[in-house]
Protein backbone atom coordinates (compact mmCIF):
# COMPACT_ATOMS: atom_id res chain seq x y z
CA UNK A 1 0.00 0.00 0.00
CA UNK A 2 1.31 3.45 -0.93
CA UNK A 3 2.27 5.43 2.22
CA UNK A 4 -0.17 8.23 1.36
CA UNK A 5 -3.11 5.98 0.45
CA UNK A 6 -4.47 5.59 4.02
CA UNK A 7 -4.62 9.38 4.42
CA UNK A 8 -6.32 9.65 1.03
CA UNK A 9 -8.91 7.09 2.16
CA UNK A 10 -9.54 9.05 5.36
CA UNK A 11 -9.87 12.25 3.33
CA UNK A 12 -12.30 10.59 0.91
CA UNK A 13 -14.42 9.40 3.83
CA UNK A 14 -14.47 12.95 5.19
CA UNK A 15 -15.52 14.26 1.77
CA UNK A 16 -18.56 11.98 1.70
CA UNK A 17 -19.39 13.03 5.26
CA UNK A 18 -19.14 16.62 4.09
CA UNK A 19 -21.92 16.26 1.51
CA UNK A 20 -24.34 14.84 4.08
CA UNK A 21 -25.96 18.25 4.58
CA UNK A 22 -27.50 18.09 1.11
CA UNK A 23 -29.34 14.84 1.82
CA UNK A 24 -30.23 15.61 5.44
CA UNK A 25 -31.60 19.08 4.65
CA UNK A 26 -33.83 17.60 1.97
CA UNK A 27 -35.06 14.84 4.31
CA UNK A 28 -35.88 17.40 7.00
CA UNK A 29 -37.82 19.39 4.40
CA UNK A 30 -39.77 16.27 3.43
CA UNK A 31 -40.75 15.77 7.07
CA UNK A 32 -38.33 13.37 8.75
CA UNK A 33 -37.04 14.15 12.26
CA UNK A 34 -33.34 14.16 13.19
CA UNK A 35 -33.56 10.87 15.13
CA UNK A 36 -35.42 9.27 12.21
CA UNK A 37 -32.59 10.33 9.91
CA UNK A 38 -30.09 8.72 12.30
CA UNK A 39 -32.13 5.49 12.24
CA UNK A 40 -32.40 5.60 8.44
CA UNK A 41 -28.62 5.97 8.11
CA UNK A 42 -27.94 3.03 10.41
CA UNK A 43 -30.63 0.75 8.92
CA UNK A 44 -29.65 1.41 5.30
CA UNK A 45 -25.95 0.81 5.93
CA UNK A 46 -26.39 -2.28 8.12
CA UNK A 47 -28.85 -4.00 5.74
CA UNK A 48 -26.75 -3.21 2.66
CA UNK A 49 -23.56 -4.47 4.29
CA UNK A 50 -25.14 -7.66 5.66
CA UNK A 51 -26.42 -8.63 2.19
CA UNK A 52 -23.06 -7.74 0.63
CA UNK A 53 -21.12 -9.88 3.10
CA UNK A 54 -23.54 -12.81 2.79
CA UNK A 55 -22.59 -13.05 -0.89
CA UNK A 56 -18.95 -11.96 -0.60
CA UNK A 57 -17.74 -13.71 2.54
CA UNK A 58 -20.23 -14.78 5.24
CA UNK A 59 -17.34 -15.52 7.59
CA UNK A 60 -16.88 -11.76 8.02
CA UNK A 61 -20.17 -11.69 9.92
CA UNK A 62 -18.76 -13.94 12.62
CA UNK A 63 -17.65 -12.21 15.80
CA UNK A 64 -16.93 -13.24 19.35
CA UNK A 65 -19.85 -12.22 21.57
CA UNK A 66 -17.35 -10.88 24.10
CA UNK A 67 -16.16 -8.39 21.46
CA UNK A 68 -19.59 -6.79 21.27
CA UNK A 69 -18.20 -4.15 23.62
CA UNK A 70 -16.22 -2.67 20.72
CA UNK A 71 -19.34 -2.30 18.58
CA UNK A 72 -21.37 -0.93 21.44
CA UNK A 73 -18.57 1.64 21.47
CA UNK A 74 -18.53 2.44 17.74
CA UNK A 75 -22.25 2.00 17.10
CA UNK A 76 -24.05 3.25 20.20
CA UNK A 77 -21.63 5.29 22.30
CA UNK A 78 -20.09 6.97 19.24
CA UNK A 79 -22.51 7.00 16.28
CA UNK A 80 -25.86 7.34 18.07
CA UNK A 81 -24.77 9.56 20.95
CA UNK A 82 -22.68 11.80 18.70
CA UNK A 83 -25.68 12.50 16.50
CA UNK A 84 -28.01 12.97 19.49
CA UNK A 85 -25.67 15.43 21.21
CA UNK A 86 -25.15 17.38 18.00
CA UNK A 87 -28.88 17.70 17.35
CA UNK A 88 -29.54 18.68 20.96
CA UNK A 89 -26.78 21.29 20.81
CA UNK A 90 -28.41 22.76 17.72
CA UNK A 91 -31.70 22.96 19.62
CA UNK A 92 -30.32 24.93 22.58
CA UNK A 93 -27.69 27.02 20.80
CA UNK A 94 -26.74 28.07 17.26
CA UNK A 95 -25.66 25.72 14.49
CA UNK A 96 -22.35 27.60 14.20
CA UNK A 97 -21.45 27.11 17.86
CA UNK A 98 -22.55 23.45 17.69
CA UNK A 99 -20.30 22.74 14.71
CA UNK A 100 -17.24 24.44 16.16
CA UNK A 101 -17.67 22.48 19.40
CA UNK A 102 -18.04 19.28 17.37
CA UNK A 103 -14.58 19.91 15.95
CA UNK A 104 -13.02 19.70 19.37
CA UNK A 105 -13.00 15.99 18.39
CA UNK A 106 -9.38 15.97 17.11
CA UNK A 107 -8.22 17.31 20.49
CA UNK A 108 -10.12 14.53 22.30
CA UNK A 109 -8.64 11.92 19.93
CA UNK A 110 -5.11 13.25 20.41
CA UNK A 111 -5.50 13.15 24.22
CA UNK A 112 -7.01 9.65 24.30
CA UNK A 113 -4.48 8.34 21.77
CA UNK A 114 -1.57 9.63 23.86
CA UNK A 115 -2.62 7.50 26.84
CA UNK A 116 -4.21 4.52 25.07
CA UNK A 117 -1.98 4.08 22.02
CA UNK A 118 1.12 5.99 23.18
CA UNK A 119 0.87 8.36 20.20
CA UNK A 120 3.16 11.30 20.96
CA UNK A 121 2.19 14.97 20.75
CA UNK A 122 4.52 16.07 17.97
CA UNK A 123 5.00 19.75 17.22
CA UNK A 124 3.27 19.32 13.87
CA UNK A 125 0.32 17.58 15.48
CA UNK A 126 -0.21 20.29 18.10
CA UNK A 127 0.10 23.08 15.52
CA UNK A 128 -2.27 21.22 13.19
CA UNK A 129 -4.85 20.84 15.98
CA UNK A 130 -4.81 24.55 16.78
CA UNK A 131 -4.81 25.49 13.09
CA UNK A 132 -7.74 23.17 12.38
CA UNK A 133 -9.82 24.62 15.20
CA UNK A 134 -9.16 28.19 14.03
CA UNK A 135 -9.89 27.27 10.41
CA UNK A 136 -13.21 25.63 11.29
CA UNK A 137 -14.15 28.71 13.31
CA UNK A 138 -13.62 30.87 10.21
CA UNK A 139 -15.49 28.46 7.92
CA UNK A 140 -18.65 28.43 10.05
CA UNK A 141 -18.45 32.14 10.83
CA UNK A 142 -17.64 32.17 14.55
CA UNK A 143 -14.50 34.11 13.65
CA UNK A 144 -13.55 36.88 13.02
CA UNK A 145 -16.53 38.34 14.91
CA UNK A 146 -18.41 36.47 17.64
CA UNK A 147 -21.81 37.90 18.44
CA UNK A 148 -23.55 34.89 19.99
CA UNK A 149 -23.91 33.51 23.46
CA UNK A 150 -23.89 29.93 24.66
CA UNK A 151 -25.73 28.29 27.53
CA UNK A 152 -24.28 25.64 29.81
CA UNK A 153 -26.42 22.98 28.09
CA UNK A 154 -25.27 24.20 24.69
CA UNK A 155 -21.65 23.89 25.79
CA UNK A 156 -22.29 20.48 27.38
CA UNK A 157 -24.03 18.98 24.35
CA UNK A 158 -21.56 20.58 21.93
CA UNK A 159 -18.55 19.17 23.74
CA UNK A 160 -20.42 15.86 24.07
CA UNK A 161 -20.80 15.67 20.29
CA UNK A 162 -17.05 16.25 19.89
CA UNK A 163 -16.26 13.62 22.51
CA UNK A 164 -18.52 10.91 21.06
CA UNK A 165 -17.41 11.77 17.51
CA UNK A 166 -13.81 11.27 18.63
CA UNK A 167 -14.56 7.93 20.26
CA UNK A 168 -15.23 6.25 16.89
CA UNK A 169 -11.51 6.49 16.14
CA UNK A 170 -10.66 5.05 19.57
CA UNK A 171 -13.13 2.15 19.67
CA UNK A 172 -12.51 1.51 15.98
CA UNK A 173 -8.78 1.15 16.58
CA UNK A 174 -9.36 -1.59 19.15
CA UNK A 175 -11.90 -3.39 16.97
CA UNK A 176 -9.53 -3.34 13.99
CA UNK A 177 -6.96 -5.28 15.98
CA UNK A 178 -9.26 -8.30 15.70
CA UNK A 179 -11.57 -7.73 12.75
CA UNK A 180 -11.68 -6.73 9.10
CA UNK A 181 -12.75 -3.20 8.12
CA UNK A 182 -16.05 -4.48 6.74
CA UNK A 183 -16.82 -6.44 9.91
CA UNK A 184 -16.19 -3.40 12.10
CA UNK A 185 -18.32 -1.19 9.88
CA UNK A 186 -21.29 -3.55 9.56
CA UNK A 187 -21.52 -4.20 13.30
CA UNK A 188 -21.16 -0.49 14.03
CA UNK A 189 -24.34 0.13 12.07
CA UNK A 190 -26.15 -2.97 13.30
CA UNK A 191 -25.68 -1.86 16.90
CA UNK A 192 -26.55 1.73 16.00
CA UNK A 193 -29.75 0.62 14.23
CA UNK A 194 -30.79 -1.56 17.18
CA UNK A 195 -30.27 1.35 19.56
CA UNK A 196 -31.75 4.20 17.48
CA UNK A 197 -34.74 2.67 15.67
CA UNK A 198 -37.01 1.97 18.69
CA UNK A 199 -36.71 5.58 19.86
CA UNK A 200 -37.05 7.17 16.39
CA UNK A 201 -40.72 6.25 15.82
CA UNK A 202 -39.77 5.71 12.19
CA UNK A 203 -42.98 3.76 11.62
CA UNK A 204 -44.99 6.94 12.20
CA UNK A 205 -43.36 8.43 9.07
CA UNK A 206 -44.36 5.54 6.79
CA UNK A 207 -46.30 7.88 4.49
CA UNK A 208 -43.11 9.80 3.69
CA UNK A 209 -41.53 6.74 2.07
CA UNK A 210 -43.94 6.95 -0.87
CA UNK A 211 -42.09 10.11 -1.96
CA UNK A 212 -39.56 9.43 -4.77
CA UNK A 213 -37.57 12.46 -3.69
CA UNK A 214 -37.31 10.94 -0.22
CA UNK A 215 -35.82 7.72 -1.59
CA UNK A 216 -33.32 9.64 -3.73
CA UNK A 217 -32.01 11.37 -0.61
CA UNK A 218 -32.21 8.22 1.55
CA UNK A 219 -30.04 6.35 -0.97
CA UNK A 220 -27.63 9.29 -1.19
CA UNK A 221 -27.43 9.52 2.59
CA UNK A 222 -27.10 5.77 3.10
CA UNK A 223 -24.76 4.93 0.24
CA UNK A 224 -22.44 7.93 -0.01
CA UNK A 225 -22.53 9.83 3.29
CA UNK A 226 -22.81 6.76 5.48
CA UNK A 227 -21.69 3.48 3.91
CA UNK A 228 -18.80 4.70 1.74
CA UNK A 229 -17.79 7.40 4.23
CA UNK A 230 -17.39 4.97 7.14
CA UNK A 231 -15.81 2.22 5.02
CA UNK A 232 -13.18 4.56 3.59
CA UNK A 233 -12.44 6.22 6.93
CA UNK A 234 -12.25 2.90 8.80
CA UNK A 235 -10.01 1.38 6.14
CA UNK A 236 -7.67 4.36 6.31
CA UNK A 237 -7.64 4.11 10.10
CA UNK A 238 -5.94 0.70 9.87
CA UNK A 239 -2.68 2.40 8.85
CA UNK A 240 -2.99 5.92 10.26
CA UNK A 241 -2.65 7.18 13.82
CA UNK A 242 -6.08 7.96 15.27
CA UNK A 243 -5.11 11.55 16.02
CA UNK A 244 -3.81 12.20 12.48
CA UNK A 245 -6.89 10.58 10.92
CA UNK A 246 -9.18 12.75 13.02
CA UNK A 247 -7.37 15.93 11.95
CA UNK A 248 -7.46 14.83 8.30
CA UNK A 249 -11.21 14.31 8.60
CA UNK A 250 -11.73 17.98 9.44
CA UNK A 251 -11.91 18.77 5.73
CA UNK A 252 -15.56 17.77 6.25
CA UNK A 253 -16.78 21.29 7.20
CA UNK A 254 -14.88 22.71 4.24
CA UNK A 255 -16.68 20.33 1.88
CA UNK A 256 -19.98 21.10 3.64
CA UNK A 257 -19.51 24.83 3.11
CA UNK A 258 -18.66 24.38 -0.57
CA UNK A 259 -21.65 22.07 -1.13
CA UNK A 260 -24.02 24.52 0.58
CA UNK A 261 -22.80 27.15 -1.88
CA UNK A 262 -23.07 24.93 -4.97
CA UNK A 263 -26.40 23.26 -4.14
CA UNK A 264 -28.30 25.81 -2.05
CA UNK A 265 -26.66 28.98 -3.31
CA UNK A 266 -25.41 30.02 0.12
CA UNK A 267 -22.77 32.70 -0.40
CA UNK A 268 -19.39 32.18 1.21
CA UNK A 269 -17.91 35.23 2.90
CA UNK A 270 -14.28 36.27 2.66
CA UNK A 271 -13.33 34.82 6.05
CA UNK A 272 -14.94 31.50 5.13
CA UNK A 273 -12.56 31.21 2.18
CA UNK A 274 -9.76 32.04 4.61
CA UNK A 275 -11.01 29.25 6.87
CA UNK A 276 -11.02 26.77 3.98
CA UNK A 277 -7.38 27.62 3.23
CA UNK A 278 -6.45 27.29 6.93
CA UNK A 279 -8.10 23.87 7.28
CA UNK A 280 -6.45 22.60 4.09
CA UNK A 281 -3.12 23.88 5.42
CA UNK A 282 -3.70 21.89 8.63
CA UNK A 283 -4.46 18.77 6.59
CA UNK A 284 -1.17 19.16 4.71
CA UNK A 285 0.68 19.89 7.95
CA UNK A 286 -0.45 16.70 9.65
CA UNK A 287 1.00 14.56 6.84
CA UNK A 288 4.34 14.10 8.53
CA UNK A 289 7.09 12.69 6.34
CA UNK A 290 10.58 11.40 6.81
CA UNK A 291 11.48 8.78 9.38
CA UNK A 292 8.66 9.54 11.80
CA UNK A 293 6.50 6.53 12.49
CA UNK A 294 3.04 6.44 11.01
CA UNK A 295 1.98 3.48 13.10
CA UNK A 296 3.26 1.77 16.22
CA UNK A 297 4.44 -1.79 16.51
CA UNK A 298 1.25 -2.83 18.26
CA UNK A 299 -0.72 -1.69 15.20
CA UNK A 300 1.35 -3.65 12.68
CA UNK A 301 -1.18 -6.45 12.57
CA UNK A 302 -4.00 -4.13 11.47
CA UNK A 303 -4.40 -3.78 7.67
CA UNK A 304 -6.30 -7.00 6.94
CA UNK A 305 -8.11 -6.93 3.60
Amino acid sequence: MHPKLPLILVGAGAFFWGIIGVFVTNLYTIGFTPLQVVAIRALFASIALVFYLIFKDPSMLKINIADSKYFIGTGIISFVLFNWCLFRAMEVTSISISVILLYTAPAFVAIFSRFLFKEWFTTRKVVALVTTFIGCAFVIGVLPAFHGSISFLGLLFGLGSGLFYALYSIFGKYALQKYNTLTVTVYTFIFAAIAATPFSKLWSADHLFSNFHAWFNIIGLGLFSTLLAFLLYTKGLTKVESSRASIMATIEPVVASIMSFLVFGETLLAWQYIGIIIVLAAVLLVQETGNKRITHAKESSLGKN
